[in-house]
């Protein structure tokens, strides 16, 4: 269990609740098998229209309200997140009520926590998002504890001493790592469709992460009031909780860092103060958190918040940065000398991310779109962006430079053949080419004669290759790019 002295420094929580979210790819060409799948599974498709919805998922006492978050976006935004119809560039969201009471046991101790529901997004290109939502059932809990349980829980595969001794209960049943739990419970149709060729030549991971290899956490902490100074919500305390440092294998309160002037910088660059010293947000690449000590009405406000226009525009913001650098990846492995239709295709797709998705502005009111903007330079969003218009850049460039060295060899090919069979041929074989010809001429042929033939024929085929091979290239360069529009 955790240090009590530990224990008696620190604030408690009275609210604890968590989203955990894992990016991952979609095999090509299964988008429509794996919805029908979610929707055999009991998965329900997401409308705004469906108002029904809006306190089906977050647990009693929260609501979402779906007119809030569509005038939340503006409407080029609103289009790509809450699609009225089978768009598939856009965010598909399939939801599911769990209501699952469950345990995960630590060597800290355990806390008994609840599923809520679950969450499936399919977005385009071929991306996915996968949404645990949790509340932790414990009252007065420590913050350590719920920092050291949003740690375990988001590390899908075992690999450190405290997540090898962690293990999940559900229904009379064990897990012994959150990936069987996710797996294997939760969404047990969902591993099939995973596209494992972007970890390709990996050696220890055995899942398809684009960031890295645990989930992304998404928290709301509502904190007990109180008069102490262990209630404030102190620069330390907001450290730990963007970098979810728990306890100790001793069970003591742990912090990553101990130069005060590094946290005190830290937090100056990744905290939301404008509702201080009551209310901050703190945002980094494995975090996004809101930490409270509002009155409990104002506090159900804010968590409303977290599970509606805040956890789309961080969604939106994994979306940003996961295409941009699966963009990178496609740039960095391109054989430049010969994937002539694979800088095609990426030519079209930097296009179409940056004509349909990627807009500077998203959010229509003031704290949202800086909530938003926090977020993506957290991502560094901007930076890859202007990284992946240089590769554009760099691509036309050099499309422009090899077309028209492939226009000036084609011309001087077939500048030589015409010249060739035009001085050869009109004047000693084109004669004899003429109405029904007499293939014995051929035997007495001089050895320019011959040249003369060769080579009329010879430019024949080659026009006749050379246009089917346009009309071939032209029919190809269609169908990617309805192949690349649907996805």
């Amino acid at each position: 269990m955790a240090n009590p002295a530990a224990e008696k420094q620190e604030p408690k929580l009275h609210t604890v609740l968590q989203q955990f979210i894992f990016p991952f790819s979609i095999r090509d060409g299964e988008d429509d098998r794996l919805i029908q799948q979610l929707e055999e599974d009991g998965f329900t498709r997401f409308h705004l229209s469906n108002k029904n919805l809006q306190d089906a998922y977050y647990g009693e006492g929260y609501c979402v309200s779906h007119e809030k978050m569509e005038r939340s976006y503006l409407p080029f935004a609103s289009h790509v997140l809450f699609p009225r119809d089978q768009e598939k560039d856009s965010f598909r969201r399939f939801s599911k009520a769990n209501d699952l009471q469950c345990t995960l046991e630590m060597p800290s101790g355990s806390i008994a926590f609840r599923v809520l529901s679950t969450d499936i997004f399919v977005c385009p290109f071929q991306l996915g998002f996968l949404t645990i939502r949790v509340r932790i059932e414990e009252e007065h809990l420590p913050f350590s504890m719920a920092l050291e349980f949003a740690d375990r829980f988001r590390t899908l595969e075992d690999i450190s001493y405290q997540d090898k001794h962690t293990t999940i209960r559900c229904r009379e049943r064990e897990f012994g790592e959150v990936e069987d739990f996710l797996f294997k419970n939760l969404v047990e149709g969902l591993r099939s469709f995973l596209d494992a060729s972007e970890i390709n030549g990996a050696y220890f991971e055995t899942l398809p992460f684009f960031v890295d290899e645990r989930m992304m956490v998404q928290a709301f902490y509502g904190f007990e009031r109180g008069d102490g100074e262990a209630d404030e919500l102190s620069v330390p305390l907001r450290y730990r909780a963007s970098q979810l440092d728990g306890l100790t294998i001793e069970g003591r309160a742990y912090t990553s860092a101990s130069d005060p002037d590094y946290i005190q910088a830290y937090c100056r660059e990744h905290s939301y103060d404008r509702w201080g010293p009551d209310t901050y947000y703190m945002t980094n690449e494995q975090t996004f958190c809101c930490l409270s000590r509002a009155e409990p009405n104002i506090a159900v406000q804010l968590a409303n918040q977290m599970y509606g226009e805040y956890y789309y525009g961080l969604l939106l913001s994994l979306f940003h940065k996961i295409v941009l650098l699966k963009l990178a990846n496609l740039h960095s492995r391109l054989r430049i000398n010969r994937d002539y239709d694979e800088i095609e295709n990426l030519i079209f797709l930097i296009n179409k991310f940056s004509a349909k998705f990627y807009f500077l502005e998203l959010i229509s009111q003031s704290q949202g779109r800086e909530i938003f903007i926090q977020l993506r330079k957290v991502y560094g969003n901007d930076a890859l962006f202007e990284e992946v218009k240089m590769t554009l850049s760099d691509l036309f460039q050099y499309q422009e430079k090899f077309q028209a060295k492939r226009r000036d060899t084609l011309l001087m090919i077939l500048t030589v053949f015409t010249v060739v069979s035009g001085i050869y041929g009109m004047n000693q074989v084109i004669d004899d080419l003429k109405g029904n010809i007499d293939w014995s001429k051929i035997r007495g042929y001089s050895p320019f004669e011959y040249l003369a033939l060769f080579v009329t024929f010879i430019g024949i085929a080659a026009s006749i290759i050379l246009t089917l091979k346009e009309l071939w290239n032209s029919i190809r360069s269609r169908r990617r790019k309805k192949f690349y529009a649907k996805e």
